[in-house]
């Protein structure tokens, strides 16, 4: 396949150039990380699809389906979503096999209420174990989805011969949930409104999982929010962005050392720093286009690619970039709005932002492009003004009254956690603190209501994201934090060299959590890290 070759063909300078000299910063550390900064904006190495693409800004933009529950006694609301195999024209006349939640790519969205309860019964119909992770929920460790707590497939009931159990990297976790065919994930729900969204997390097996199309949305709304006034309805928009490369059969070409995700993870040598795909999906749709009233539109973006940062911007077709607004981060609306000209967003960030389009001629196109991108990645969707319209929303000056201030002074303690690559039981890996994942160790134990300062490092790009907690980005590299990184987070992008302080208080619930880096294949080859509540 011309992956393959494309793989094979990879020269040293474009090694270095797309962040994977592996070898290099393991040496050198971050001397060499120094180097790295310099160069693109990329880390991992991009799949050639061997199939036709079709042009840009032709496929009506797809809005995923809204769940809804089966159950709504008792003040919770219960849902049912079955993982299965299933095919979809993601490509025109194409047909791609997909991995699925409900049969659709990405799966369906659940819409929530601040504080009302809801249960998820997952049934798993795939030939694999999978784990449900609700990313940037405040969940209990139970239904957070940890990489061992498996829901095993039909006829498969022997967890000794899956990940956690025996897998690739023969680690056991005694403490493992294992159930067979369903299981019910509980979410509370007490946390501030925003866009979440969830994806499987087995151990040493998330990257292909989620490429092969486990993933959706889930919002949560309050009234305080619904009295903004903030464009809703049609003029609020999920986006959900992530690049693919599909093969010459049609089907989704990813770089897998066992394709069958039994045994071996990982990924050919060349893909180590991560796999890019060189299509642009939005809501599973390739380079889409959207009819827009003249009006103001909310656009709720998800970073849901493996490893490919994008620097998003808006521009008219007579070259003319639109304000994108942003009001939200990762964890729910910002306490006043930060316009923006371009709006970085790695793996697993999200970001709430407003785009007005009342000043676009009808007939008018805007772009959405990402300025990280080249070639055909430099495009990523389109909105064509069709009409104008009445438009009474508004972009309060203050947005939110609830964002949690901790200071400095009250963090009982301050931890150092460097994100490099390194060897892994004598493979490439990436570690944190020198170290690869092992489920059965402890690596941070912290207690309930403590606050804490973390200092993170890293050699490349790593989006790291903390499970439970939402975090405040204190500095930079002993700079301020950048203007993106206003509000409430659970994902921080790293970039090469950089040193950044977070501080969170680690409240909610007891239990066992994570912390990771969200490149996915970084992820699977060991940057991960155990983080107990106690």
């Amino acid at each position: 396949m011309r992956e393959q070759e494309e793989g094979r063909g990879l020269t040293r300078r474009r090694m270095l150039g797309v962040g994977g000299a592996l070898g290099l910063v393991a040496a050198a550390g971050l001397s060499t990380s120094a180097a790295l900064a310099r160069r693109p904006s990329i880390t991992g190495a991009e799949l050639r699809s061997a199939v036709p693409l079709p042009p840009p800004f032709q496929v009506p933009l797809p809005i995923p389906a809204v769940l809804k529950p089966v159950g709504t006694s008792g003040g919770a609301d219960h849902y049912e979503i079955t993982q299965r195999e299933a095919s979809a024209e993601i490509l025109p006349a194409v047909k791609t096999p997909l991995w699925t939640y409900g049969g659709t790519f990405p799966g369906p969205t659940i819409e929530s209420r601040r504080g009302r309860p809801v249960t998820v019964t997952h049934r798993n119909e795939l030939p694999l174990p999978t784990v449900v992770h609700l990313h940037g929920g405040r969940t209990p460790a139970a239904s957070d989805g940890y990489p061992t707590d498996l829901v095993l497939p039909e006829g498969r009931h022997d967890a000794a011969t899956h990940t956690g159990h025996g897998s690739g990297h023969g680690m056991h976790d005694p403490r493992a949930v294992v159930t067979k065919l369903t299981r019910d994930y509980t979410f509370p729900l007490d946390q501030r409104p925003t866009l979440l969204w969830y994806h499987d997390h087995r151990m040493d097996f998330t990257a292909p999982a989620i490429w092969r199309g486990l993933a959706g949305l889930h919002i949560v709304r309050d009234d305080a929010e619904d009295d903004l006034g903030l464009p809703a309805g049609p003029r609020e928009l999920p986006l959900m962005i992530a690049d693919r490369a599909f093969a010459a059969d049609g089907g989704l070409a990813y770089p897998a050392l066992d394709p069958t995700l039994r045994e071996r993870p990982g990924v050919r040598e060349a893909y180590l720093a991560g796999v890019l795909g060189d299509v642009i999906l939005v809501n599973g749709a390739p380079w889409p286009v959207h009819e827009v009233d003249a009006a103001r539109y909310r656009l709720r973006v998800l970073n849901a690619s493996n490893a490919r940062h994008y620097e998003l911007e808006a521009v008219t077709d007579d070259g003319r970039r639109l304000d994108l607004v942003q009001i939200g981060a990762d964890q729910g609306l910002l306490a006043a709005p930060v316009t923006h000209a371009s709006l970085p967003i790695a793996p697993a960030e999200r970001y709430d932002v407003i785009v007005d389009f009342s000043g676009v001629p009808i007939g008018g196109r805007v772009r959405i492009l990402n300025r990280l991108g080249s070639g055909r990645t430099r495009d990523v969707m389109a909105f064509r003004v069709a009409r104008r319209a009445a438009d009474d929303s508004r972009i309060p000056r203050t947005l939110s009254h609830d964002l949690p201030v901790w200071r400095r002074s009250e963090a009982v303690r301050v931890r150092d956690f460097a994100f490099r690559a390194g060897r892994m039981r004598g493979d490439h890996g990436w570690l944190i603190g020198g170290l690869p994942f092992d489920p059965a160790r402890s690596d941070v134990t912290t207690r309930l209501g403590d606050v804490e300062v973390w200092r993170l490092v890293a050699d490349v790009h790593h989006p790291v994201h903390l499970h439970l907690v939402g975090f405040r980005v204190l500095s930079r590299s002993g700079r301020p934090p950048l203007p993106h990184d206003a509000g409430l987070k659970d994902t921080i992008s790293l970039r090469p060299g950089e040193a950044v302080e977070i501080i969170t208080r680690f409240d909610g619930y007891r239990g066992r959590y994570l912390f990771h880096c969200h490149n996915a294949e970084h992820e699977d080859m060991g940057m991960m890290a155990n983080l107990e509540i106690i």
